[in-house]
């Protein structure tokens, strides 16, 4: 699937339209360059999920959970949201993440940065790439979900 995104409102949009299908298992690795706007797809991401605490990228904390507000009715809501920014990392150190609790755990995983540690992702996993295009414009961008 390909998205064209204009604005940091359509990449939101997106990532919250992509999370409502999400169910428990499932991981979204997201990729692309600094500033392509993986942070603001992982915001929408959690609002789609029901979560209402605000998303920040976990650059220097490696993972942030965050749980849902109960009572949410999409099929995709009320599940944890295990959010990775892997930026800083090699592979090796994954390990003391204890990833693979959260991998195959009761949530959804979100992991920025995900070709950094792509030998230790499930065949499973959805791959999400964000790309800039300046000669478009600015705020554009071209998401493809594979």
């Amino acid at each position: 699937m390909r998205y064209e995104s204009f604005s940091t409102a359509d990449t939101y949009e997106c990532g919250r339209k992509v999370a409502q299908d999400a169910k428990k298992g499932d991981i979204f690795c997201l990729t692309g360059d600094l500033g392509a706007g993986k942070t603001v797809f992982a915001k929408g991401f959690g609002a789609g999920l029901g979560v209402v605490d605000e998303i920040v990228s976990p650059t220097f904390t490696i993972i942030n959970v965050y749980n849902a507000a109960s009572g949410q009715e999409s099929p995709g809501q009320c599940l944890p949201l295990y959010h990775f920014d892997v930026y800083r990392l090699n592979p090796a150190d994954m390990d003391d993440t204890g990833y693979d609790e959260y991998f195959y755990g009761q949530g959804v995983c979100l992991i920025e940065w995900a070709e950094i540690i792509k030998a230790l992702i499930p065949p499973h996993a959805v791959w999400i790439t964000i790309q800039k295009n300046a000669e478009q414009s600015y705020d554009y961008r071209v998401i493809t979900i594979r």
